[in-house]
Order: C-alpha cells, then sequence, then structure tokens
C-alpha cells in the first residue's frame, strides 16, 4: 500500500470561508449545482448510486451533486479484512474523492488523516456546521471517541439511536406445553433447555428440539456472561472492554474460562445447536419456522416479529423476550446494546477543492429535513407528515418487506453517510411483543456501559498492528476448538494465557490503555 504523504502546502492553500447556514433556513448550499465525487462501500450497498430517490431530494435542497467514484466495490462481508479491502485499494491508487463513505471507516481515516490523506474537521465544524457543532457539544464523550490521536476529528460518524439491541427470546408456547415457568438463574435455564431437548415440547414424537441456536455464533459465545465471564465490551463481536478503568480483553478473563468449559458442555450434551458454527443466518428463519428452535438471543423487532409471520403456520406460537437470566454470582446484565457511535461514515478527502461546501453539505444531514430525509425517506413515498412527525405508510409497512430492507433500497439508513438515526423509525415497525420486551429490559435496566474505542498514534499502532490479528485468531481458534471438544479449557488455561503473553498480548494492552488513558482522562 502507498503511504499518502503530508501535503501540507495543498493543506494550506484551502480557504476555509464562506457563510454557515442556519437550521430552518433554506438549505441551498451552491447558487449552482455542484459535482463531489464520493467513494461509498459497505456491505448492504457496496457502492454509490446516483439515482437513489433521497439522494435526488438532497440535491435538489442543497445543490451539492454526488458522483460515483467508487473504486473496488465491496461485496466481502468479513468484518475484519472485506469491509476495508475497497478502502485499501482506494489509497494504493492515490485517487481519493472528494468525500469517502464506508463501513468501518474509523480507524482508516484517523491512521491516513494525519499523514494528509484527509482533511481535519474541527475548524470547518466550529466555523460552518452549526447543527454538527451543536450535536457534539452536548455530546463531548462521542467527540473523544471518533478524534485521532492528535484530536483531530476526520469523520462524521453513523450515529445510532435507542438503547436496546438484542435480547434473550425464549419459547413460552413450549414452556407452557411442558409446564415450565420462564428460567430466571442460569441454573434454571439449564434445566429448560434440558426439557426442551427431552420433553418433545413441539410435539411430534421426535427428538429434534434444537434448545439454543444463533444465527451468529458470537451470540452464542455471549452466554459466559451467566458465568461472569465477557464476550465484548462493544456491540462489535470479540471486542475490547473497560474494567474499572483499564482496557481488558474478555477472552483473557477467568470468568470467560468458565463461561468456555460451560458452553462446551452445552454443547456435548445437545443443549446447544449442532450447527451452529456453520448454519449462519438462515438459522433463525428455518429453525422457528419448522418449529425446532427454543431460544436465542438476538434483535427485539425482527425477532419478535415472527409472533406475527409465524402465527397461522405454527400451532401456538410463542416466542416472547425475557430476562437475563442471572449468573452465578446472582448478575442480571445484557451485554449488548445499540452503541452511541459507529466506525462507519463519512470523510473529506484532501483532494477536495469545495471543504467548506462539503462540511456543509455533512451538516445538511443533521438538520432537522435532512435527518428526517436519512431515517424515513422520501415523503410521499415512504411516510407522510401526521400531527407533525413523519409515519410511515401503511402500504409500506404491510408489503410483506423488510422495513430497513426498503429504505436501503432507496438511499435511507445508509450508515456509510454520517448521520444520527431516528429510533422511532424503527419501533414503528416493531409489533407489541418487542415492545413488552423494551420495556421488561427497561425496567430492569441490564445493560452496561460500552467500549466506544481508541485511536492510536503512530507507534502505538505499529504494536498493535504487529501483535493482535494474530493473537485474535489464536483466541477465536481456541474458543472454537474448545466448544467443539477439541481440548479441554480448564487444562489448557495457564498454557493458554502464556501462549498470549508470548505472541504479545501485555504489549496490546499496554498501548490500549495509553491511548484510552489519553483520550478520554483528558
Amino acid at each position: 500500500m502507498r503511504r499518502i504523504t503530508l501535503v501540507s502546502a495543498l493543506m494550506a492553500g484551502t480557504a476555509l470561508s464562506g457563510p454557515a447556514f442556519a437550521d430552518g433556513h433554506a438549505h441551498k448550499i451552491v447558487d449552482e449545482p455542484l459535482e463531489l465525487t464520493i467513494q461509498m462501500n459497505h456491505a448492504r450497498y457496496p457502492t454509490y448510486k446516483e439515482d437513489w430517490p433521497v439522494e435526488q431530494v438532497a440535491r435538489e435542497m442543497t445543490g451539492i451533486h454526488l458522483i460515483d467514484q467508487t473504486v473496488g466495490a465491496n461485496t466481502r462481508t468479513d468484518e475484519n479484512t472485506g469491509k476495508t479491502e475497497a478502502l485499501n485499494l482506494m489509497l494504493a491508487t492515490g485517487e481519493i474523492p472528494d468525500i469517502v463513505g464506508s463501513s468501518r471507516l474509523k480507524d482508516f481515516v484517523n491512521q491516513y488523516g494525519p499523514e494528509g490523506a484527509f482533511i481535519g474537521l474541527n475548524d470547518l465544524i466550529e466555523e460552518h456546521a452549526p447543527n454538527l457543532k451543536a450535536y457534539f457539544d452536548a455530546r463531548p464523550e462521542i467527540r473523544s471517541a471518533i478524534s485521532a490521536a492528535n484530536g483531530e476529528m476526520y469523520y462524521i460518524p453513523y450515529l445510532p439511536d435507542g438503547k436496546y439491541g438484542r435480547a434473550y427470546f425464549i419459547r413460552t408456547d413450549w414452556l407452557n406445553a411442558l409446564g415450565l415457568e420462564t428460567p430466571e438463574t442460569v441454573e434454571e435455564l439449564e434445566e429448560v433447555l434440558l426439557a426442551f431437548r427431552d420433553g418433545d415440547p413441539n410435539g411430534n414424537g421426535l427428538k429434534d428440539e434444537v434448545p439454543y441456536f444463533a444465527r451468529q455464533w458470537p451470540e452464542l459465545i455471549r452466554l459466559v456472561t451467566l458465568w461472569d465471564g465477557r464476550s465484548s465490551g462493544s456491540d462489535t463481536s470479540h471486542d475490547f472492554y473497560v474494567d474499572e478503568g483499564m482496557v481488558k480483553h474478555p477472552y483473557a478473563q477467568e470468568g470467560y474460562r468458565d463461561g468456555i468449559s460451560n458452553l462446551a458442555r452445552w454443547y456435548a450434551e445437545g443443549l446447544v445447536d449442532a450447527e451452529v458454527f456453520t448454519r449462519g443466518s438462515s438459522a433463525r428463519e428455518y429453525l422457528l419456522s419448522e418449529n425446532l428452535g427454543g431460544m436465542t438471543h438476538d434483535w427485539f423487532a425482527s425477532t419478535a416479529g415472527y409472533n406475527d409471520s409465524l402465527a397461522d403456520k405454527v400451532n401456538g406460537f410463542e416466542f416472547k423476550a425475557m430476562a437475563p437470566p442471572a449468573s452465578v454470582s446472582g448478575v442480571r446484565m445484557e451485554e449488548h446494546r445499540r452503541i452511541p457511535i459507529k466506525p462507519d461514515g463519512w470523510a473529506i478527502g484532501y483532494t477536495n477543492e469545495h471543504p467548506v461546501e462539503t462540511i456543509k453539505y455533512f451538516d445538511f444531514w443533521f438538520s432537522e429535513e435532512g435527518r428526517r430525509l436519512a431515517n424515513f425517506g422520501v415523503e410521499g413515498l415512504t411516510y407522510n407528515m401526521v400531527d407533525g412527525e413523519p409515519i410511515f405508510t401503511e402500504e409500506f409497512l404491510t408489503n410483506g418487506k423488510p422495513v430497513n430492507n426498503q429504505l436501503y433500497e432507496i438511499g435511507s439508513q445508509l450508515q456509510a453517510r454520517g448521520y444520527f438515526q431516528d429510533y422511532n423509525y424503527e419501533k414503528q415497525w416493531s409489533n407489541k411483543h418487542a415492545l413488552e420486551g423494551i420495556a421488561l429490559y427497561d425496567e430492569g435496566d441490564y445493560l452496561i456501559d460500552q467500549f466506544l474505542g481508541v485511536a492510536f498514534n503512530e507507534k502505538e499502532q505499529k504494536v498493535y498492528d504487529r501483535y493482535w490479528p494474530a493473537i485474535r485468531d489464536y483466541m477465536l481458534e481456541r474458543q472454537q476448538g474448545w466448544i467443539l471438544g477439541n481440548g479441554d479449557v480448564m487444562t489448557d488455561w495457564d498454557a493458554y494465557a502464556a501462549t498470549l503473553d508470548k505472541m504479545g498480548y501485555q504489549d496490546v494492552l499496554e498501548v490500549m490503555n495509553s491511548a484510552y488513558t489519553r483520550q478520554y482522562n483528558n
């Protein structure tokens, strides 16, 4: 990869002038249409589409016309490599578009922004982006989380809204069939899963029930929390977490060890889907529609939706959210929640000759009208205004297609665009079962704080890049091996911990904590 050198001369010649616009005024940024090139990559939309209805409305409102210049459309879904391949290819060409929007953009721009590949946004926001400035002034922790090691912001992030993401769901019709109560502890949960395995709750006379299943296999690892372990510190699987002000990794802790030992036992005893590592995203649809699945940990809205979609297919079907079972020490924890900031969003390339107009365009999406456009789509097409609120049309909600997929198709809810999500968009297609589950979790206050990530300086980045990828691969390899019966985690633990240290785990922790202290304690 060709590394971009500092282009201070070019940057110094970039004018940071022009009047800012305020929310409530006309959103026209330029008198004559201005074309800006864009690279946009995300797993859900591997390239930018100029004919998205949302984009056409934004052009009319702002005068800014985005022209697709995406290099290497990204169709891979691997979270560690596939989503950054297009960015690496773009950087290697040396031809960075005016705007770069992508998933997993944060680390990329925070590494190459200080070298001159992307324009710093601090002064631009302060002088020309009142909506963005108001947001960051109100949420200084978000500003800290997205800033590079030099204190400069290089991208505008996708900012999720709402608190709740995933929850425990259990077949309450199966519980009723077996005369069981909703489990309240990990011990009671194991008894229920055993009953699901042996008691024929689906009533077909076969021992074909799958007590616990997951669409994404890390949701099996999530269960280590029931033995006081951790599986992640954020809504990204396998992430670091913060414990008493120190950054640690969950896969090096004794609670995780105990959890993996018990999950291996559950797997061996048939309490966990035998195909949990291979069945993939179809697991929920298949196992529920065939009346085979008993319990999972998945998203509120989409999982609760099966109570409606399977009502006529599976007699008596009822799949409800349950409170997190108490762990072996009595702790009820929901480890997953909506993180307030994603590493996705967009940035300004260093060759952009119109940074003021571009930051105003970014700011437009944080205005009332822009935020509504980003979240709900186009008025009259997907929603209508009712009593001052955007309300999806009945046809849009009931045509049998997933609401979020329909919005992606018209250019709304794009995570490679920097915007502030409005949870009301999802609330409108959440059924009563999802809302009841959210109320249950809200009442119990089970959510925990999340790790918002760090930005390395050059020295820290080198240490992280040198050691962490291999350490992470080793952790995941042993994790799956132990669950599948290839070794015993209790017997192997001391050797495993020694191997982590030999591979540089303590060096990684040192730079993680150095960056964390600099970024948040200041």
